[in-house]
């Protein structure tokens, strides 16, 4: 661009130089909309923020406008953009603006400030970005932030709403099959095809390009009783996943059960409600280690682990023996195109991977990443689709 790089740390000229607390609600949105799928890149964010800072800012209904206008890439992105909006914002996008929406905005400022000269104003009146979304929004941006076990029962729900809007889309891969198009290389057969319709006259060369098709997610959900107070949101976060397609989603604690077809529920708590009569095992033990070998023998080594993305949310406590962890990953290293773990327990202050089965886990992980709170699962999404490369371990094998 020709104001040089910029980050979302800061932009050099824009709108707002400095990230005060709208400038964050409204970054925090745009975070929000990447982790359900839509495609809002650094330009589309930067046009947001200065279509958001012509309007007015405080005001729901011209922050949905300007957002639909400048986020949305194409009719995919319209569905998801208004999940987000009402889960983020906390309204409906469709749900009918404040009064003082449709007031006239420029003279407001100075007569407000006229006013104020004589009884003294508050700083929250000459606020340009205005409290209404902000109000609105801020609370949601710090939830993003909360660790999921210190959440009360109307937090929860909140994050529930949120999750219900996530999308996970496993990294690109360019297969095998062909279609027709403008670009790439020349397609022979239609070519040929196209000569003998026209008699063997000259035609234009038809071409030919290959399909980019996302990998299979595989999610194996730790249910043990060390993750009870995560599992919930894991598993909404699985729901989420699954819906998109391509993606398998296990629970592993003493048992390994498949519960794809339980989260197939549209519905996320008729979705939980299945997985709740399935799972025999909540809040039981863990068998990392013999789980994951069952799940190589049965599903894994038969193709559904083999070059996918395979993702285990667990805090890595296991009861039996590492070794056998250690090898049976090691297995599922040599199978899959990629392996992420995300642990709750990562993100506490101190923590080091001395449980003996992260200890022997982590040589065959790719990318060790936190699981406790919303914006760690935005990032494991970005780690999955291939937009972040996580954190890969020090103990662990870079492939």
């Amino acid at each position: 661009m020709a104001g040089g790089r910029r980050t979302e740390s800061g932009r050099a000229g824009g709108p707002a130089a400095g990230l005060a607390g709208a400038d964050a609600v409204l970054l925090g949105f745009v975070r929000a909309l990447r982790a359900a799928g839509v495609d809002a890149s650094a330009e589309r964010m930067y046009a947001f923020l200065r279509a958001v800072a012509v309007l007015r800012p405080g005001m729901r209904a011209d922050v949905y406008a300007a957002g639909r206008a400048t986020l949305c890439g194409g009719p995919d992105d319209l569905e998801r953009y208004e999940r987000v909006f009402a889960a983020y914002f906390g309204a409906t996008a469709g749900s009918p603006p404040l009064p003082t929406v449709r007031t006239p905005p420029p003279p407001r400022p100075r007569l407000r400030a006229r006013d104020a000269a004589g009884g003294g104003g508050t700083p929250g009146e000459r606020d340009p970005l205005g409290p209404p979304t902000a109000a609105l929004a801020s609370s949601t941006e710090v939830l993003r932030h909360r660790d999921i076990a210190a959440l009360d029962a109307v937090e929860r729900a909140r994050l529930h709403r949120l999750l219900a809007a996530f999308a996970l889309r496993g990294e690109a891969r360019r297969s095998a099959r062909r279609r027709p198009a403008r670009r790439g290389e020349v397609d022979p057969r239609r070519t040929v095809r196209e000569l003998l319709r026209r008699g063997g006259e000259p035609v234009r060369l038809r071409r030919h390009a290959r399909v980019d098709r996302p990998r299979r997610v595989v999610l194996l959900v730790d249910v043990s009783g060390s993750m009870a107070p995560y599992a919930d949101a894991l598993l909404r976060f699985a729901h989420a996943a699954a819906r998109g397609g391509r993606t398998e989603v296990f629970t592993i604690g003493t048992r390994l059960t498949r519960v794809t077809r339980e989260l197939s529920a549209r519905d996320p708590d008729l979705a939980m409600a299945a997985v709740a009569a399935a799972v025999p095992d909540w809040r039981g033990g863990t068998r990392l280690g013999e789980l994951l070998r069952e799940f190589l023998n049965r599903w894994g080594q038969r193709g559904m682990a083999r070059g996918a993305i395979v993702v285990l949310l667990s805090d890595g406590w296991e009861r039996d023996d590492p070794a056998l962890l250690g090898a049976q990953m090691r297995r599922l290293h040599a199978l899959a195109h990629r392996v992420v773990w995300a642990n709750p327990l990562k993100a506490r202050p101190g923590y080091t991977p001395t449980a003996a089965g992260m200890t022997a886990a982590l040589p065959s992980v790719d990318a060790f990443v936190e699981g406790h709170s919303l914006a760690a699962l935005e990032r494991l999404a970005a780690v999955v689709r291939g937009a972040d490369t996580g954190a890969v371990p020090e103990a662990g094998a870079e492939r």
